[in-house]
């Protein structure tokens, strides 16, 4: 039986083996799938022990994205630009690294909540890891515009001219800090990129950052309504979303990457899904 797992620190909250477990049985796929905590200090020696145990892949999460990346001896473009991986793929002594993060969020929201995103005004909350990696995705869908907007707005512009070099987003990305939002408009699609719901913490937003009919995406999943959406809802946001979407369509692409058949996604988002109230 093939193995497979997640990787990160902590990893006792992850519902990858849950999701995976779902995605082998409707697919009929001959495999086993489980969590491993790695130390902080040791994401190489314990992906060699995995890989010399027969292990054929791995989900990555926080916080070895970065290390996954600098592992593998093959990157794919979108794990390239995002400078972070979230899964490895290993054959032999061959390893290969991609991001399915941006992909998953960009079907779930075009896909699963029938938002396109040509011509709108996106605005990406956060510059850290989980913004860099679905920026490129989302700038492939063409918006109109596309807001990156952080606390420290330095970290914001950096994020920007780093997509920048590798010839995205020119005419469309811009860095922001959340202070200068009040100047740049309404947006029609929210997507908050931090770890602020995990603190159950509301961040800055002035009024008028949502469009009339905006759709707010918070990243964190199962936290019912997060102070994010709250206040999407109380100005004016009339389509609310949590990540779990995201969740299992980044799933499904890395399960596809490594088995070659992509599971139906629908009734896994259905299992998972906490009332937004």
């Amino acid at each position: 039986m093939d193995r497979y797992a997640v990787i990160g620190h902590p990893i006792g909250h992850s519902k990858s083996p849950l999701i995976h477990t779902l995605f082998a049985q409707a697919t009929g796929q001959a495999m086993e799938y489980t969590a491993i905590e790695a130390p902080r200090d040791g994401f190489a020696a314990t992906v060699d022990a995995f890989r010399a145990a027969g292990g054929r892949g791995l989900n990555v999460t926080l916080p070895f994205k970065l290390q996954a990346h600098d592992y593998a001896d093959e990157v794919s473009e979108r794990a390239r630009v995002a400078g972070a991986a979230n899964a490895l793929a290993f054959d032999g002594a061959h390893c290969r690294a991609d991001n399915f993060d941006g992909v998953g969020l960009l079907r779930d929201i075009t896909v699963n909540l029938a938002r396109p995103l040509a011509g709108q005004r996106v605005l990406v909350l956060g510059a850290g890891g989980a913004a860099r990696g679905v920026l490129q995705p989302l700038l492939q869908a063409n918006p109109a515009s596309l807001v990156v907007a952080n606390r420290t707005p330095a970290k914001a512009h950096d994020l920007a001219e780093h997509i920048a070099a590798h010839g995205l987003g020119v005419g469309v990305l811009r860095g922001a800090g959340l202070d200068e939002l009040t100047t740049l408009g309404a947006f029609d699609v929210v997507i908050n990129a931090t770890a602020a719901s995990l603190d159950a913490q509301a961040l800055p937003l002035p009024i008028g950052t949502f469009a009339p009919g905006a759709l707010a995406y918070d990243m964190v999943y199962g936290q019912g309504l997060t102070p994010f959406l709250r206040q999407a809802r109380e100005q004016g946001a009339t389509r609310l979303a949590d990540g779990v979407g995201m969740l299992v369509e980044q799933a499904a692409e890395a399960f596809a990457w490594w088995r070659g058949v992509r599971p139906d996604t629908r009734p896994v988002i259905d299992q998972l899904s906490v009332p937004l109230t």
